[in-house]
C-alpha cells in the first residue's frame, strides 16, 4: 500500500467522490447534505489522491457517520477500514456515546466488524434498503 493519510477536509471535497460512488446516475445535488455545513468530513488519501470519504454528525452524545465512500477500482482494500476506526477513534476522543449509522443492507456485514449492531429500524431510499446500526462506545 502506497503513502496514505486521513485528514480533515471540506464537505465540497466529498461531494464528487460520494456521487461516483454511491449515486452516479443522479445530479451532483442528490449527496449534498443540508447539514453538510455542520458535519465533521474526512479524507483518506493514498498519495495525492483523494481515495475514500465520510462524514459525521454530532448532536449532544450521539453521532452519526454518513454517506462513507470508496472509489470503486479501491473497494475492498482496507480504506474504508482505515475510516471506520478512524471515526471511531475521534468519536472516543469527543466522549461520543453512541456512534450509528443508516447501513445499505448488503454492507452490514462490513460495519458488523466494528461492533455495529443492527436495529429495528429500516427504510428504503431509491428502492435500496437501509438498516439503521449503532455501536455503544464506552470509556
Amino acid at each position: 500500500m502506497m503513502s496514505v493519510k486521513i485528514k480533515q477536509i471540506s464537505p465540497q471535497e466529498t461531494w464528487a467522490l460520494r456521487s461516483r460512488v454511491m449515486w452516479p446516475n443522479k445530479p451532483l445535488e442528490f449527496v449534498m447534505l443540508k447539514e453538510d455545513a455542520t458535519g465533521i468530513h474526512f479524507g483518506l488519501w493514498q498519495n495525492t489522491t483523494l481515495i475514500s470519504v465520510v462524514s459525521l454528525f454530532v448532536k449532544n452524545d450521539s453521532a452519526q457517520f454518513r454517506k462513507l465512500a470508496t472509489e470503486l477500482s479501491e473497494q475492498g482494500k482496507g480504506y474504508g477500514t482505515l475510516l471506520v476506526k478512524h471515526l471511531i477513534a475521534y468519536a472516543i476522543h469527543l466522549e461520543i456515546r453512541k456512534l450509528w449509522c443508516n447501513a445499505r443492507m448488503d454492507k452490514t456485514e462490513f460495519y458488523g466488524k466494528f461492533g455495529m449492531q443492527k436495529t429495528t429500524n429500516t427504510f428504503f431510499k431509491e428502492n435500496i434498503k437501509f438498516i439503521i446500526m449503532e455501536k455503544t462506545i464506552s470509556k
